[in-house]
């Protein structure tokens, strides 16, 4: 089955009928437009829509409560997070290295496990913070290239409950709010260091970088930094990579608010729902979701070098069981 490949469409659908009975129904959307937290409102209306049911949470499509401030300004920091896309841009990364994609099943025990390992007795730390500490760990315990010293984490956050309290009245615009209102932070750090880290100390870092984002002023300042650098598009610094000797790059991103159980479209619950990203940066990327048997495992969809897919399944094979159909019942 074809994913349908959105380029210049808002958005576009398209329905594979099995031969068992079942039906896939994919989408594509445009990123510039829209985020995953966006698609996800769109999708369970869709199906509330097509089981007649009422839409309790209706989308606010009201791009002026992102409007610049008068005059804009922002924290220099943004300037090391993003870059306007011209041609004034870096050559691309000189080397090149097969990216796949490959789908794990992470069962609820497991997570549990590596947020525990990434709490202290005074901070408990969630689920996906300490998954992506892990991962990050990971790869850099698992490296051996003699040239990646250096790796950088990026997290992809979610900035509509930063700005809900601009204007109480508004809140509920905000929460509903259909567009894109991310931040992707990152943190780098030498490999020998995350080696030695124990993982309680990795995610501390995750949360320190993490945590300068997740505030009012920066999503505002992003707002204003965009504005100041039209008519160029905003890009994560980190989406770019880097060169080989530079270490490797990857972002997280938690599709947790995929509420699969609620995509009923008429015919029964899912069994199976995921992101995917057609990703054509040297990034690496990570999605992680929930899985739609609703006991706490996840779905990770994951966009890697084979390189790393070798020390994930060779150093975590318990962790990440690749997706198989006895996964999803």
């Amino acid at each position: 089955m074809q994913i349908p490949k959105s380029v210049t469409h808002v958005l576009m659908k398209q329905v594979t009928e099995l031969k068992c009975g079942s039906m896939i129904i994919s989408c594509a959307f445009n990123h510039q437009l829209s985020d995953a937290y966006s698609m996800s409102m769109f999708l369970v209306a869709w199906a509330k829509h097509a089981r007649l049911e009422k839409m309790s949470n209706l989308p606010a499509f009201r791009p002026s409560i992102l409007n610049p401030r008068h005059p804009p300004h922002y924290e220099a920091s943004l300037d090391n997070l993003y870059v306007p896309m011209i041609t004034s841009l870096p050559p691309p990364s000189s080397f090149e290295e097969p990216m796949g994609s490959r789908i794990y099943h992470i069962r609820a025990e497991s997570i549990e496990h590596i947020q525990s390992e990434a709490s202290t007795k005074q901070t408990k730390r969630s689920k996906f913070l300490s998954f992506t500490a892990y991962v990050w760990k990971l790869l850099a315990d698992g490296g051996n290239d003699v040239g990646n010293n250096i790796s950088r984490m990026g997290v992809v956050v979610n900035g509509r409950r930063f700005l809900k309290e601009v204007n109480e009245k508004s809140s509920s615009s905000f929460e509903n709010h259909y567009g894109n209102v991310l931040s992707v932070p990152y943190g780098v750090a030498e490999n020998s260091d995350l080696k030695a880290m124990a993982l309680h100390e990795v995610a501390n870092r995750v949360h320190g970088f993490v945590s300068e984002t997740t505030n009012e002023e920066h999503f505002r300042g992003l707002i204003d930094w965009i504005e100041l650098h039209r008519p160029a598009q905003p890009v994560p610094r980190i989406y770019f990579g880097h060169e080989k000797s530079e270490g490797r790059d990857v972002v997280i991103t938690s599709g947790h608010s995929l509420p699969i159980n609620d995509m009923d479209f008429g015919w029964g619950k899912p069994e199976f729902g995921s992101y995917h990203l057609p990703w054509s940066s040297r990034t690496g990327y990570i999605i992680t979701m929930p899985s739609a048997t609703g006991n706490g495992d996840w779905v990770v969809c994951m966009h890697l070098n084979d390189k790393e897919f070798d020390v994930i399944e060779r150093m975590a094979p318990n962790v990440f069981i690749p997706l198989s159909i006895s996964s999803l019942v």
